[in-house]
């Protein structure tokens, strides 16, 4: 049946983020997952993540300037080296957090660079990285990411995804599927899943419109969870939503919509 984690970036914000791991496990949650670990030791969340009993399970390489604007360097030709260093940084991280995988965010395409540039920054920033967390013997996930949502996101389709892992050519490189993303850029979401589970690594879930809560949308999110189910899809499903009010008051999805493949 499918995995929940919680996305500690999205739930429990109505407390200081050092305090959502004991949010979560209090919820029933066994994982977790987040944008970016490193404001903070990576020591410091270990012990968090073990004295609750959490397992991560993702979090991404450095992503530039957040507050900023940046969603992500990978694309961007003048900005290679802060790449580099940051692959670097986030292997650091994994292997005291005990992480198999890193998500990496290809970013908005930079005015300063034409289309054949970025997508060779981000083909050779891709195999870099890819071969760095292959060494370490961990898996590079990339995200497609809707254009409504974050304007100009160079990485925003499942086969322009696919395409890339293929130029790339390494094996260790997966998609990172977020229904709620598909939804809005493409739709045919099980069919998708049935054609490239293979090369789904990992998946994110939240309800459109509105990005909330499972359930609470347009899309039958118990149907796609059980079809996963059907698909033999072993991994996490991360429950990257905004909660409509309070996170807690808005789980009871994981009780209804979330286990539908256990009453099953």
């Amino acid at each position: 049946m499918p995995r929940f984690a919680a996305n500690l970036s999205m739930l429990f914000t109505e407390v200081p983020f050092m305090d959502r791991f004991a949010q979560a496990a209090a919820s029933g949650f066994t994982a977790v997952e987040f944008q970016f670990p490193y404001a903070f030791e990576a020591t410091e969340i270990r012990a968090l993540l073990d004295r609750h009993h959490l397992q991560l399970v993702l979090h991404n390489l450095p992503a530039g300037d957040w507050d900023a604007g940046d969603r992500g360097i990978a694309c961007d030709p003048q900005r290679v080296d802060e790449f580099c260093a940051g692959v670097g940084l986030a292997l650091a991280y994994a292997q005291v957090l005990d992480l198999a995988q890193l998500n990496c965010l290809a970013g908005i395409r930079p005015v300063h660079a034409t289309e054949a540039d970025m997508r060779r920054t981000l083909v050779d920033n891709l195999r870099f990285a890819a071969d760095a967390l292959k060494d370490a013997g961990l898996r590079l996930l990339i995200e497609p990411i809707n254009t409504y949502d974050i304007p100009g996101f160079y990485l925003s389709r499942t086969d322009q995804a696919l395409e890339l892992i293929d130029a790339v050519g390494a094996d260790n490189l997966f998609v990172q599927y977020d229904i709620y993303h598909a939804q809005r850029m493409e739709g045919e979401i099980c069919a998708t899943l049935s054609k490239h589970i293979a090369r789904i690594a990992h998946i994110q879930t939240a309800a459109n419109p509105g990005r909330h809560e499972p359930g609470s949308g347009e899309l039958n999110d118990a149907f796609v969870f059980a079809y996963l189910d059907k698909l033999g899809y072993s991994g996490w499903i991360g429950c990257e939503y905004k909660p409509a009010t309070t996170t807690e008051a808005g789980l009871g999805w994981l009780r209804t919509v979330g286990n539908v493949v256990a009453a099953r």
